[in-house]
């Protein structure tokens, strides 16, 4: 089995790719910081060294580094099983006041990723007939953030492009699954003074993430919404 996470230096990538480790799958995992992510793939190699992990630094913004990631993992690993979609980036501003290209910044790296990673990995996924694809979005993805304006339209659009691949793959053997996590202690949120148990854990995503992948086949979860128990941060 083979699993794609994007965006797994930190938070919820690194806590989605740990939990698929251990149960056995082959990893291709990215992000920008080569730094942690080469710790990361190490401390994995050495946890499980009968199982292929591969790592790759790149900018998923940028369409060629993209599809070279996608090439590697064709020749280092073949078809992929599961693709989770969680690199994301957020500036905080409204749209009022935020700075031209704000928007575009939030649609590069939000959105056209996840459209691309999909398009490209899940075309060997028909052949196989099998295959599932998270798509990390958000609460803001239903609810808009104010303070956070073109991260919440990137977010609702990449809901929108969960539910049209849903529609699209559903009979053809691949799940596709929207995850909607609110406020997640992550290093976005480094410095804060608020209560961890404010929080959702990275954690708790990845969990959620692997119990339904554990479906039955004849069962998908379409959207997972994940909050903190006394609301919003």
């Amino acid at each position: 089995m083979i699993a794609v996470i994007t965006g797994a230096s930190r938070g919820i990538g690194k806590s989605v790719a740990e939990v698929f480790a251990e149960q056995g799958f082959d990893l291709a995992i990215c992000a920008r910081n080569e730094d942690d992510l080469e710790l990361l793939g190490n401390e994995l190699k050495d946890k499980y060294p009968n199982q292929t992990i591969v790592h790759k630094s790149l900018d998923c913004a940028n369409k060629d580094e993209l599809l070279a990631f996608v090439d590697f993992i064709a020749e280092e690993l073949g078809t992929v099983d599961v693709l989770v979609n969680n690199v994301g980036q957020y500036i905080p501003s409204t749209i009022m006041d935020e700075e031209d290209g704000s928007l575009e910044a939030m649609i590069e790296t939000n959105v056209y990723p996840a459209y691309y990673l999909s398009k490209y990995l899940a075309g060997p996924m028909l052949e196989e007939g099998k295959g599932h694809i998270f798509n990390i979005c958000s609460i803001a993805s239903i609810k808009p953030v104010i303070a956070a304006g073109s991260y919440s339209v990137s977010k609702i659009a990449l809901l929108g492009l969960t539910k049209v691949l849903r529609e699209e793959l559903m009979y053809r053997g691949i799940k596709v699954t929207a995850v909607l996590p609110g406020s997640t202690l992550t290093a976005s949120w480094e410095g804060t003074t608020i209560p961890a148990s404010r929080f959702i854990q990275p954690e708790d995503v990845a969990s959620a993430i692997l119990n339904a992948w554990k479906m039955s086949e004849g069962a998908v979860v379409d959207e997972i919404i994940i909050r903190p128990t006394f609301g919003e941060v």
